[in-house]
Order: structure tokens, then C-alpha cells, then sequence
């Protein structure tokens, strides 16, 4: 599967921002998706994943009252919903597909295939 993270952009504190992930390719229902994020200077990060059919939904403690993540199998897309943006979210954010429906959804090895990222900045 190929994807392409899009929706990036300089926003102000408290703003939000809408991140869409389009993959192409076979079956996307079959794929644990995934978003990550790199601060400047800092490790990649875990930002949010969600299950094939998106039942379920895992967030970053830290994130959790200000984004969310979202899929359309149909549409072939996943989405990241970021509310309340602080300049501390800047950072390039990746999207992911883990072929496998176990395992640690917050590690990022477990992620097969990987978008180009969408840098999002936050200004104060």
C-alpha cells in the first residue's frame, strides 16, 4: 500500500487542522492504521492508531481531549482531527499501515508502509 499524508500547514495556537492520509493499492481494510509525529531535533512519536474497521481507536494520553482519528474504508483514507493546537504539536506527522491486527499499535516498527509526512506548524 502507497500513502500520501496531506493537510499540513502553519496554524495559530488554539486553531485546528484536519490531516488526511490516502492510500492506494489493495485492500486498505485490511491495515491497522497509524499517525506519528516528529518534533523538530526529537524521536518520531506516536500520535494516534486505529483497527481495519475502525471500532477501535487509540490516542496518545497526552492528545486525547484534543485530537482524534478517524477511517473510511470506502474512501480508502484516514484522518487525523487536531483541536486546540499548541506550538509544542509542531512537527512533521506521519501516517502508517501495520498489515498485522496485534501487537503494540504505539510502536512504530510495527508499521509496515509509511507516508511522506505533512509538516504542521503552530505559532504562539
Amino acid at each position: 500500500v502507497q500513502l500520501q499524508a496531506s493537510g499540513g500547514g502553519l496554524v495559530q495556537a488554539g486553531g485546528s487542522l484536519r490531516l488526511s492520509c490516502a492510500a492506494s493499492g489493495r485492500a486498505f481494510s485490511t491495515y491497522r492504521m497509524g499517525w506519528f509525529r516528529q518534533p523538530p531535533g526529537k524521536e518520531r512519536e506516536f500520535v494516534a492508531a486505529i483497527s481495519r474497521a475502525g471500532g477501535s481507536l487509540y490516542i496518545a494520553d497526552f492528545m486525547k481531549a484534543r485530537f482524534t482519528i478517524s477511517r473510511d474504508n470506502a474512501a480508502n483514507a484516514v484522518y487525523l482531527q487536531m483541536n486546540s493546537l499548541r506550538p509544542e504539536d509542531t512537527a512533521v506527522y506521519y501516517c502508517a499501515a501495520d498489515p498485522q491486527s496485534g501487537g503494540s499499535y504505539w510502536r512504530a516498527l510495527e508499521y509496515d508502509y509509511w507516508g511522506q509526512g505533512t509538516l504542521v506548524t503552530v505559532s504562539s
